[in-house]
């Protein structure tokens, strides 16, 4: 084969101030200043990728409070082992979130830092004598929560909340305040996934009856979510599942529910929260975002730019 030379002082350029660019110094980020305060901070930093995608989620949150629109919370056990309840917590008080839903992890941690103030044991030292999960009173109190709450026709969040009283750190449980408040807190749980199912006190049927109770109330949620906002925060798995079968189920009895905004918050990027919370709940006109990163940095940089905005 041949391949003739070009060419090349044939080459057509045309002035640079004419093309479109993505990057101009506007947008750089400036040296924060000693002594200034969080909103200097947050505005100092630069308008590009996360940080445009933080703002945006901010200001969402902000607006949908505003409106009087739900912002629902769901999340994963991590945010709770990395000492994020107080925050969660206040938002709850202040009316920021409307409601919490998490996986069954995520109510074991909650009810034993509420119960001893400690939880997250060493799994592997407890895997390998046998004593992983075995602890007496997370299971006992528990379970009997559950027993309790399904002969009353209660959620599992809220028998659990209830559960609390006389702890010594439910002002820190996500459980607790919303029993106090009447928030709703709702508990996803896939049976044989949490230590409590381990326990002799289990009653698979307290479980189902408590769980599918939440996911009733859960859905009832997600056909309010017009205008609203979504966050998930550390769950790949359930709760991106329970969210698209309970916004089918709204919008399957005829609500209205297109345009909200979503945004998972997780050190990585996994399938379900890209597809079933990011790209399919929001196709019909809703926005979604999905930023990387420590919950630990992210979620308090959230919470302060909302109290800012708002």
């Amino acid at each position: 084969m041949h391949f003739p030379p070009l060419d090349f002082s044939k080459i057509r350029t045309f002035p640079v101030a004419e093309r479109s660019n993505k990057v101009a110094v506007e947008a750089f980020a400036r040296p924060h200043v000693r002594g200034g305060s969080f909103t200097e901070f947050f505005n100092a930093l630069p308008s590009f990728l996360a940080v445009q995608d933080l703002r945006a989620v901010a200001l969402a949150i902000a607006e949908a409070v505003q409106a009087g629109r739900p912002v629902l919370l769901m999340m994963g056990a991590h945010p709770i082992k990395v000492g994020l309840n107080p925050l969660i917590v206040d938002a709850m008080k202040r009316g920021i979130f409307s409601a919490v839903a998490f996986n069954g992890a995520g109510a074991i941690h909650d009810f034993e830092l509420c119960f001893q103030g400690e939880t997250s044991e060493d799994v592997q030292r407890g895997l390998n004598d046998g004593s992983f999960g075995m602890a007496h009173e997370t299971g006992a109190l528990m379970n009997e929560a559950f027993r309790q709450g399904a002969s009353e026709d209660t959620g599992a969040g809220r028998a659990l909340g209830l559960a609390t009283l006389g702890f010594p750190n439910r002002h820190l449980s996500i459980l607790a305040t919303g029993a106090d408040f009447n928030i709703p807190v709702t508990v996803h749980i896939a049976v044989g996934t949490d230590i409590i199912h381990q326990h002799p006190s289990c009653d698979g049927a307290a479980l189902g009856a408590t769980s599918y109770r939440d996911f009733q109330t859960f859905a009832a949620v997600c056909a309010q979510l017009e205008g609203g906002v979504v966050l998930n925060v550390g769950s790949a798995v359930i709760m991106p599942e329970v969210f698209l079968k309970a916004l089918t189920v709204a919008r399957n009895l005829g609500h209205q529910v297109e345009k909200f905004t979503t945004a998972t918050f997780d050190m990585t990027r996994h399938y379900r929260p890209s597809e079933n919370v990011q790209r399919r709940p929001t196709a019909l006109g809703g926005k979604g975002y999905y930023l990387v990163g420590h919950h630990e940095i992210n979620l308090p940089l959230l919470l302060a730019a909302v109290t800012e905005a708002l």
